[in-house]
């Protein structure tokens, strides 16, 4: 556990079961360590990732909670039950782990191992499953092995998971929508809300769900060299810009930077972005996954 710690500390990930499945966690405060989190399963777009927390006080700091909120925290939690919330600003956690939205999905899990780690590095973890995009989530550290190894620093082993399937998600910001099935059934929320619960729309704002996540307001080319007249340009590497994802060419750290760059972009009072070519390979093709969204009008 203390060498799981001192790798989430360093900036890596680390493979560790929960009562659901085994999940891939690195401090969610630090935005290149969750870069490491998609580098290390070749997720093709930025989802929203989960944030563990220990307890409902370190998630409050996080997120704001109502009376809804708070009930099914107070019957569920901790367990494999997932809230999405209003994100509290000033929390200190990477937009990259929002995937620039308004919203932050959030855990307190039940598993041992899971709160341990909690504890040891004293911070909140993101932690999607522990397996290559695509492939069937992993409830023993074997299966982690099988789909990851090479890829990530350590596992953290300690048996089977007990639910099996990733966590139930209830969102919660504005109506109850049930977002994703899981262990909880819905009608065992409805009962603790008083309430039926909404199907989950378009609109995305939890892991599991596919399409568009941030959009900025203002038109978005791509694959520019240069900006023209009344462009804010976002470079990359040898392309210089008002802003860089990163001027060394990095990935892993273009990454890290995506979404504030956006976001500082999209407050600019440039009429339209420009982002520089991004190299389609490894968490590139992440990069060019999400950006190819923003860019659809």
């Amino acid at each position: 556990m203390a060498e799981a710690a001192a790798i989430i500390a360093r900036g890596g990930c680390v493979a560790v079961p929960t009562e659901t499945v085994y999940g891939l966690a690195a401090d969610a405060t630090d935005a290149r360590a969750v870069a490491g989190i998609y580098a290390a399963k070749g997720r093709p777009s930025f989802n929203p990732l989960i944030v563990h927390v220990a307890d409902l006080a370190a998630a409050e700091r996080l997120a704001i909670f109502d009376d809804r909120a708070r009930a099914l925290a107070g019957r569920y939690w901790p367990g494999p039950l997932t809230l999405v919330l209003p994100h509290r600003k000033g929390s200190g956690i990477a937009s990259l782990v929002t995937a620039g939205l308004d919203t932050i999905a959030i855990r307190v899990p039940a598993h041992r191992a899971m709160q341990a780690l909690l504890a040891a590095t004293g911070k909140p973890l993101a932690a999607p499953s522990a397996n290559a995009s695509g492939t069937i989530s992993p409830t023993r550290a074997a299966h982690v092995m099988a789909s990851l190894d090479g890829r990530i620093a350590a596992i953290l082993e300690d048996g089977a998971s007990e639910a099996g399937i990733e966590s139930t998600i209830i969102g919660l910001a504005g109506i109850a929508r049930l977002l994703r099935p899981g262990p909880l059934p819905a009608r065992a929320i409805e009962a603790v809300l008083g309430a039926g619960l909404a199907d989950a729309g378009d609109t995305i704002t939890a892991p599991g769900q596919l399409a568009s996540h941030y959009a900025p307001q203002k038109p978005v080319r791509l694959n520019a060299v240069a900006a023209r007249d009344g462009e804010w340009l976002i470079g990359f590497g040898a392309v210089p810009g008002d802003d860089s994802l990163s001027k060394t060419g990095d990935l892993i750290e273009a990454a890290a930077r995506l979404f504030d760059a956006l976001h500082r972009a999209d407050a600019s009072t440039a009429a339209s972005i420009a982002i520089a070519p991004i190299p389609p390979h490894d968490i590139g093709t992440a990069i060019n996954d999400r950006l190819a969204r923003a860019a659809i009008r």
